[in-house]
């Protein structure tokens, strides 16, 4: 990438009487040096990496995340256009695939699945409009191996709660480990950063302060309470109706399996002594 430098004039882009009147209260004569947000900053970004940019508001992560997404062509996530359709719809690929890649980003349950995206709080509109555009980034022929494709979000899961936030960034580092998709992602919360693992974290201390820290991420397990990442698979005992559609409900039983990868034998008793060793 090539350096970053970002300075904002205290001047107007267009004068007017209300400008002039602010300028006139705040002192303001034009004769301040424009604002530094980033002085000839090289971010080192590999593809396939997730970046991850935290500050305090107004410490400029997200000129530095704009700046950085533009040099790379990066899907701007939040500026997707929704469609109005339902969300299972609204994904290329199988039905199993849709929902590998909903419940990846927090969008697993059958009552949000069958709604459309002005149905959804700003919060899973959020979660949508991360599943767009990973589904862009996988169909666009540019994320070829030779010119992978990056994918931003400014206020990275800022609506969500804590247990949820952490639980999207696990499974953002996941995606980005099984689709060698790069996320760059902005947020004032630190608390994802663990979850989330990144490749290069930068830090935005305002007045250009800039710190950044690269490592290779290790696998991890997640210490969240919950996750979204692992598709439930129905275990027929039973059918249940659903505003006129019937499914197979889940035991639990079976979700602890199928999440765990671990499958269960109905004949083994936990009673049972164990066999003596020959």
């Amino acid at each position: 990438m090539n350096p970053i430098t970002i300075r904002y004039s205290f001047h107007p882009h267009r004068r007017s009487l209300a400008t002039e009147e602010v300028a006139d209260l705040f002192g303001l004569d034009g004769s301040q040096p424009p604002h530094t947000v980033a002085e000839n900053v090289l971010l080192d970004i590999r593809p396939g990496d997730v970046v991850l940019f935290t500050g305090p508001s107004g410490s400029g992560k997200s000129s530095l995340l704009r700046a950085a997404g533009a040099q790379l062509h990066a899907v701007n996530a939040n500026v997707l256009e929704l469609p109005s359709v339902p969300l299972v719809d609204a994904l290329p690929g199988t039905v199993a695939d849709r929902l590998d890649l909903l419940a990846a980003c927090g969008l697993s349950e059958a009552r949000l699945l069958l709604r459309t995206p002005a149905e959804l709080s700003d919060g899973q509109r959020y979660r949508f409009r991360l599943a767009l555009a990973i589904a862009e980034s996988k169909t666009n022929p540019q994320s070829a191996i030779h010119n992978p494709h990056f994918i931003m979000a400014d206020e990275f899961a800022a609506l969500l709660d804590r247990t949820l936030a952490k639980v999207l960034a696990f499974n953002v580092r996941k995606l980005a480990n099984r689709t060698s998709i790069g996320f760059l992602l902005a947020t004032t919360h630190e608390d994802v950063a663990e979850d989330l693992n990144p490749n290069l974290h930068v830090r935005c201390l305002g007045d250009g302060d800039i710190g950044t820290d690269r490592r290779d991420p290790q696998k991890k397990t997640s210490h969240s309470l919950t996750s979204f990442g692992c598709r439930k698979v129905p275990n027929p005992t039973g059918r249940s109706s659903l505003g006129g559609i019937t499914a197979a409900t889940i035991s639990l039983s079976s979700a602890a399996s199928s999440c765990s990868g671990t499958t269960r034998n109905p004949s083994a008793s936990a009673s049972s002594p164990p066999r003596p060793h020959r």
